[in-house]
């Protein structure tokens, strides 16, 4: 099984929250290949870098995190090239007005779908829109993102 990690999944996995804990769980129980998109990992590092302007991070933290997330993506996850076809499929998606559907999260259900990955993520609005697009999901029970 492949699974694709939005920013909700890694900022868990690398920056304590109420999620850590499941997102660590989850993957280790499910031992997916693990597919992280260089629009994930942007969407990843601008949540890293907000968490230190609102004190929620140090700087060293953060670059802990940051060294943390690069050496563990290179050791274990595959990385993935965001193409134009992402962001065309993603504009359709945001254009479907029965969706309420932002531009990252259109962009990350894009790649999952073009990848043929199951969708990891915790922002239950993005898993909503993902199911009713059709896109396999890593079944967890999303909660509301970080």
């Amino acid at each position: 099984m492949t699974a694709y990690l939005d920013a909700s999944v890694l900022v868990s996995l690398f920056a304590r929250d109420s999620n850590s804990d499941r997102a660590s769980a989850i993957l280790r129980e499910t031992v997916p290949v693990l597919l992280i998109s260089d629009f994930a990992t942007a969407e990843f590092s601008a949540a890293i870098a907000r968490r230190v302007r609102a004190s929620g991070l140090t700087l060293q933290e953060a670059q802990e995190v940051f060294v943390n997330f690069d050496a563990w993506t290179t050791r274990i996850a595959q990385r993935v090239e965001t193409i134009a076809a992402d962001i065309s499929v993603a504009t359709a998606f945001v254009r479907r007005l029965d969706l309420n559907l932002r531009t990252p999260d259109a962009i990350n259900i894009a790649i999952a779908q073009r990848i043929g990955a199951r969708l990891f993520t915790f922002d239950i609005g993005m898993e909503a829109v993902a199911r009713k697009l059709g896109v396999p999901l890593l079944e967890h029970g999303a909660t509301n993102p970080p």
